[in-house]
Order: C-alpha cells, then structure tokens, then sequence
C-alpha cells in the first residue's frame, strides 16, 4: 500500500468507528425503551446541531421547516417521516449526512418494536374481548385481573359499546374512543368495533357513566351505527351487556326497524334490552300475548293496526290528533282499534290495557329484526 493510500484509510478508520458507536448508541437507546427522543440527542451531539425527527405514524409531528439537511424514513417504498437537521450557529459536523442516515435506521427499529407491541396488544385485547363475548363461565376475577392489566379498570361497572362500522378506518373509531375515555378497553371484531366503557364519577358512576357513553356514541355516528348498553355494576353480568349492546345495535341497523336511539334511551326501553340479553323468551312471551296476533294480521292483510295502534298512544288516545297524523277519518281509527281488540283481547280505550299493548309495541320493536319474515 502507498503512503498516500496508508493516510487515507488511517483517517477514514475514526470516522468509521465513530459512525459504528453512534448507530450502536442508537440502536441501544431504541432497544432500551429510550425512544425516540433520545436518539434525536445522540443524533445532535455527533451532528454537531439540533436533530427533530418526524414520525406521523407514532403521532410526532415537530415543525421541521427551518432544516438545513434532511434524511427521508422510508419502510418499503412508502416514506413514513424524515430526520432533520435544523439550522444552528454553527457549522454541523462533515459526517451529518452519514449521521441523519443512522438516525433514519434507528427511527424503523423503533417503529417495528411499537407496532410489534400493538399488534400483541391487539391480539390480547381481541381475544380477550371474544371471550367474554362467547363464555358465560369466566370468573369476576380473572375478567377484572385481565382487564386491569390491559388498562381498563372494571371495579365500579361498565358500559358496553358495540358499533357497525360505515367507515374503511376502525383504527381512527378506536383512536377516537381511546382518546375520549381514559381506561376503555376497544377492539375491532368481526366487523365490528367493542369497547368497555369503565364506569366514571363517583356515586352517580351510573348515570354519569350513561351520559358520557352516550354522548361518545352520538360523536361515533359520523363512522355507522353504535349500540350502548345499560349501565352494569356486577362484572359477572359482562356477557349480558355485550349481548344487550348487540341486540340494540342489531335493532338499529335493520333497514326499517320502527325505533330510534332517542327512543332507547328511555328507561322502558333499556329495561327491555336488559330482560332480552338474559332472558330472551320472556320478551318474546310477552310479545306473543299482547300485539303478535296484529302483528300477523297486517302482515297477512297489508293493514295498518300497529301503526294507527303505535300513534294512538303517541297522542295520548285522542281520535282526531290520531286520525289526522295517519291520514285517515276518525271512524277508521275508531274500527282499527275495534279490530285491535278482537284481536288481542286487550281494549286500547282502557288504561290497563293501554299500558300492555304500549309494553308490548316496546317488545315488538326491539325483537322485530328477529322475527322470522
């Protein structure tokens, strides 16, 4: 080897080292759970300036718009962020390019190693949620102890949130939900987004919690249709409030169905859907001895009793406001509910009845999108 040769290569030896230490240095903050921050440190010190790295997809986002030197993070061929170098009174070190470059390196293992733990935290927050959607038999301990150590905290009671998505992005449903509701426990299932709610507040944690779920669900709505369940303190009763959200998000999406959110809101309502998810014949009885039997007949005969019935009582039994809201005369309300009493045996004109054929339009509404057509 030359003398000139000798001297090159005695002088490209440190750099090399030094290069090497750095990507070490990195890598090792990475590994060590230092983050990025720390390899935007080692990156200035060997840089000779300020170091910002960009990493939308890990919610970074400085303003890099003063950079002097730019090096692109690139997974594949999709650019995912830039490591950059701001402008500083001094001049940044000779090997800043080199140091950008290790940077941007450092930044991919960083992103594999969280995406790595999401992903397992997915898959526990998945199955785990698939459990308690298909077993009856988990223990209130292990369902608690499992929760908490996916941080969400079940020791004062639940609500259950189910939702049918319109959107390609659940990721953005269940950023959303886990931004607005510290603790809640999200994942997206056969189509579907669950979530726990744990309870919030102190000894008003059920209508407070109630309240808070609903006006989560009212801001979810611009994504599909969202299913809430009642408020349930007893964690032993986990299957029941997700069915019961199920069931009201299966009532809302079947094109048709004749309730609203609004409409479940009430307390009638929500005691029904909590009678259904546990004991779903007992709905089904009651329907079947109260409006069933006009049920059929319209369906058989193309009428109108449920209807000229539902807004009966929607204008508390007055004949005209009831006549004019149908379109029809005031003698035809009178026969229809004639009709609906020979039918059901129940007298929409007395207050007894009234309030069965009433529960029983409640019934009809909530188990009609599983009614056999």
């Amino acid at each position: 080897m030359s003398g000139a040769a000798k001297k090159m290569d005695s002088g490209a030896a440190p750099l090399v080292t030094e290069l090497r230490d750095v990507h070490l240095a990195m890598v090792d903050a990475v590994l060590a759970g230092e983050g990025i921050t720390r390899v935007e440190e080692i990156a200035g010190d060997a840089a000779g300036g300020r170091v910002v790295i960009r990493l939308p997809r890990l919610g970074i986002e400085p303003d890099v718009s003063d950079a002097i030197e730019r090096e692109l993070i690139r997974s594949g061929d999709a650019e995912i962020g830039e490591v950059a170098l701001l402008a500083t009174a001094g001049e940044p070190a000779p090997q800043a390019r080199e140091i950008l470059h290790l940077a941007a390196i450092a930044c991919l293992t960083e992103v594999a190693i969280v995406e790595a733990r999401e992903e397992v935290e997915q898959n526990l927050r998945g199955s785990f949620l698939e459990e308690l959607r298909s077993r009856d038999d988990l223990e209130p301990g292990e369902v608690m102890r499992r929760a908490a150590r996916l941080g969400c905290d079940l020791a004062r009671g639940v609500v259950v949130l189910c939702a049918e998505l319109s959107t390609e992005r659940p990721r953005h449903v269940l950023a959303t939900i886990a931004g607005e509701w510290e603790g809640a426990l999200a994942e997206a299932l056969d189509g579907r987004v669950y979530a726990l709610l744990p309870a919030t507040g102190g000894d008003d944690a059920p209508e407070r919690t109630l309240q808070r779920a609903g006006a989560l669900a009212t801001r979810l709505q611009r994504y599909g249709t969202v299913g809430l369940s009642t408020f349930h303190a007893d964690i032993s009763g986990l299957d029941r409030a997700i069915q019961e959200a199920e069931l009201v998000l299966d009532v809302l999406t079947v094109s048709g169905a004749p309730i609203s959110a609004q409409d479940i809101g009430t307390g009638t309502y929500r005691l029904l859907f909590r009678v259904l998810a546990s004991h779903p014949e007992e709905i089904r009885s009651f329907y079947e001895d109260t409006v069933a039997a006009i049920v059929r007949y319209d369906d058989q005969y193309r009428t109108s009793l449920i209807d000229t019935l539902s807004s009966y009582l929607d204008h508390d039994c007055n004949m005209n406001a009831t006549a004019a809201a149908i379109y029809a005369h005031r003698h035809t309300v009178a026969y229809r509910l004639e009709r609906i009493k020979e039918l059901t045996g129940l007298d929409p004109t007395l207050s007894e009845d009234r309030e069965r054929l009433g529960l029983g339009l409640k019934a009809f509404r909530i188990i009609a999108p599983r009614l056999p057509r």
